[in-house]
């Protein structure tokens, strides 16, 4: 079955933090992704995303016409900042893959959850 990973973070910790900082973090994500991939862990279409600034959001204005506005719906000190998705027998086989992943910069939580198959 397929799980989404779902990456949580302060943005503003991760730009803020120096080169060195985040080098280190890519290393450990590296890792992180040679190690599950070697293992038949990670399946197709996984993204980090830009910033949240660069978001538009589309929602229902009050006469029902679609509304599109800059950056995410609300304003959040935490964002999801990327998606991975896992490939993995249970949730619980997911969460011990997603219990490894590095806690970094401004990471606040990582979210799995199950993916409907359509």
């Amino acid at each position: 079955m397929r799980y989404a990973m779902l990456i949580n973070g302060v943005e503003a910790d991760w730009h803020d933090a120096s080169p060195e900082q985040r080098a280190s973090a890519m290393a450990q994500i590296e890792r992180w992704f040679e190690r599950w991939s070697a293992a038949g862990k990670i399946g197709p279409g996984n993204a980090q995303l830009d910033l949240a600034s660069t978001a538009k959001t589309i929602r229902p204005g009050p006469d029902g016409e679609l509304v599109v506005t800059d950056g995410p719906y609300i304003e959040l000190k935490e964002v999801i900042g990327g998606v991975i998705m896992l490939n993995a027998d249970s949730i619980d086989e997911a969460v011990e893959i997603a219990k490894g992943w590095p806690t970094l910069l401004g990471m606040s939580s990582v979210e799995v959850r199950p993916t409907v198959e359509m």
